[in-house]
């Protein structure tokens, strides 16, 4: 609405400007379709729907239906629906005091019919923004019809000396005063069936009963619903005249790329701080924190139907950059790098938001983070350097690196170190600068380093190196050395097994 429509006052002004009301679905597809004639974007923000979610949505509205998201945990679902309310009119009058927003052409109410008898074009409007028309519910068992639709109100009925069927004793609920709005339900299936049932009436009929009396109330409202599949939600599942009753149910969808889960990573999480510490992500770690949820929607130990939320990758990414920022402000340093070893700190991003099957359970949910980091790794790897696991080709790129360890050479890292010390741990290993200038191209001495580190961390996640972990303190090693010092000494007085071990590495 204009400005200037917004200073009637009257259902008379009203007239005389020519206003005609729309209903709340006809709104939303009018302006759907300025938008589009427009090219602007829509859903701002949400990242990956572009050909597949966006589409449906926009096809629903043009449709004028009703909708349900179904999806797995963090997938927008919530989010898109609260944009919806972007694509009403910014302003619509209603009946001055009204409850249940009533058109003043129009009046569903006793109170706005009787002010609009009473009054006639001298009834009072007042103009209701976009913001006030949308109300949500998160669907709860304890949730009741009083709460959605509405009760009889005995101390009203009784303070009035009014009886039950008599219209002023109500007390409306959310889904009536919402009325010329939209109006959400997050996890449907939570709803119990009983309640469930009482929106029927609604999608189908529009309208709404009050404890079985003979009054009803048409509604012009939008009903939007979330729900994950139903084979997850074991707490309870919906109905099938509600589902059949749902106009377009359209299915929700993790990033199907790197690419487009490092742009929803990106922003999304919190990486501009408050200017302490300047920390410095190179480009693959955050492949590695997107592939570490590819892999475990893929991993056999994590339960699939529960689904592994978007938010795991932005905690993740905010874990990493924290485990840098204090090893600068340890180290009394202005600005740092992320290191492969500070991915030891996203654990605790992946491990609450995992939901692991019988055998991931018995592997510990530690374990199971800790294997999904290395998988990612060793699948980001390729992308930058040889793939170890090519022999005729891969396996001599590394070759003199692995040489070095088999005489002996070890690195110990440790998350705190100074950047000097890492920087000089990680210099002693011959071959391992020369590889990393040869097939990348590092922009500081700092990335230098973690692209060092990263060549050992992929070298043992492909079973070349081996690698201990004792209270946050990594050491790489010899892959037979490891072994071998995990059985013990060997303190036979034989050499003929020490020779086959030398020979072998």
């Amino acid at each position: 609405m204009g400005q200037v429509l917004t200073e009637l006052k009257t259902l008379g002004d009203l007239k005389e400007a020519g206003y005609r009301p729309l209903s709340v679905k006809d709104e939303l597809r009018k302006n759907l379709i300025a938008k589009l004639r427009r090219g602007e974007e829509i859903f701002p923000g949400i990242i990956g729907y572009e050909r597949t979610v966006i589409p449906q949505i926009q096809n629903a509205i043009l449709g004028r239906h009703d909708m349900i998201l179904l999806g797995l945990r963090g997938q927008a679902k919530t989010r898109i629906i609260r944009m919806l309310p972007e694509l009403l009119d910014e302003y619509i009058p209603i009946i001055k005091g009204s409850e249940v927003n009533d058109n003043p052409f129009a009046p569903i109410s006793k109170y706005g019919r009787e002010m609009v008898a009473d009054m006639g074009d001298d009834t009072p409007i007042e103009w209701l923004h976009r913001s006030r028309r949308y109300a949500e519910k998160l669907a709860t068992p304890d949730t009741t019809i009083a709460d959605l639709i509405g009760d009889i109100d005995p101390i009203k009925a009784a303070n009035r000396r009014l009886t039950y069927a008599d219209e002023e004793v109500i007390h409306f609920g959310l889904i009536p005063r919402t009325n010329r709005g939209i109006f959400a339900i997050n996890e449907l299936p939570d709803l119990q069936p009983r309640i469930q049932v009482g929106l029927l009436n609604i999608l189908e009929e529009q309208d709404i009963q009050i404890r079985g009396f003979n009054i009803r109330f048409p509604l012009d409202i939008l009903l939007v619903f979330t729900a994950n599949p139903e084979d997850y939600t074991n707490r309870g599942n919906i109905i099938t005249p509600l589902k059949d009753r749902i106009d377009s149910q359209i299915i929700t969808h993790y990033p199907k790329t790197i690419e487009i889960g490092i742009a929803i990573t990106q922003q999304e999480a919190w990486q501009e701080r408050d200017g302490q510490v300047r920390v410095h992500v190179p480009y693959f770690f955050r492949e590695i924190i997107e592939q570490i949820a590819f892999e475990a929607r893929q991993s056999e130990y994590v339960d699939q139907k529960s689904g592994v939320s978007v938010r795991m990758t932005r905690a993740a990414l905010e874990c990493l950059i924290s485990a840098a920022e204090r090893r600068a402000l340890l180290n009394g340093e202005a600005e740092t790098t992320v290191r492969l070893s500070d991915l030891l700190f996203v654990e605790p991003a992946i491990t609450g938001k995992i939901e692991l099957v019988y055998e991931g359970e018995q592997e510990g949910v530690q374990n199971v983070a800790r294997m999904l980091v290395g998988r990612a790794v060793k699948a980001i790897f390729p992308r930058y350097f040889p793939d170890p696991a090519n022999r005729r080709e891969g396996r001599a790129v590394y070759q003199p690196i692995l040489d070095w360890f088999a005489k002996g050479g070890q690195v110990e890292l440790t998350p705190e170190l100074p950047f000097d010390e890492y920087a000089r741990r990680l210099d002693a290993v011959e071959g391992l600068c020369a590889l990393v200038q040869r097939y990348t191209r590092p922009a500081t001495p700092a990335e230098t380093a973690s692209m060092m580190e990263f060549v050992l961390e992929a070298l043992h996640q492909h079973s070349l190196l081996g690698k201990d972990l004792l209270d946050q303190e990594t050491r790489y090693s010899d892959i037979m050395g490891s072994m071998l010092s995990s059985l013990g000494r060997d303190d036979d007085e034989e050499d003929e097994d020490d020779e086959f071990f030398r020979r072998y590495r």
